[in-house]
């Protein structure tokens, strides 16, 4: 079977001019450009994510949805938990 899921990747440059992502799983879908433009300005102009002394999403550079398709061979993670209840 195969498990389709879908997350919205927002692509910032950093404090050192470097590619820096934030990917949001289970976003609403058809988001207008509009609103994405003006939530990454919110983000950037907050200046709140840093990673050593670095702003991780300084300006908006692009916003894209991302579709993943994931076919399971096998999944023994719930027999696995069974065992150690």
């Amino acid at each position: 079977m195969t498990e389709t899921t879908k997350t919205l990747r927002l692509n910032f440059t950093n404090g050192e001019n470097k590619t820096s992502t934030l990917s949001l799983a289970g976003a609403r879908d058809n988001v207008s450009e509009e609103e994405v433009r003006e939530n990454m300005r919110v983000i950037a102009d907050s200046g709140v994510f840093e990673k050593d002394g670095v702003v991780m999403y300084a300006k908006p550079k692009s916003a894209a949805y991302v579709e993943r398709g994931v076919t399971t061979i096998f999944d023994d993670s719930a027999t696995t938990a069974d065992k150690q209840a």
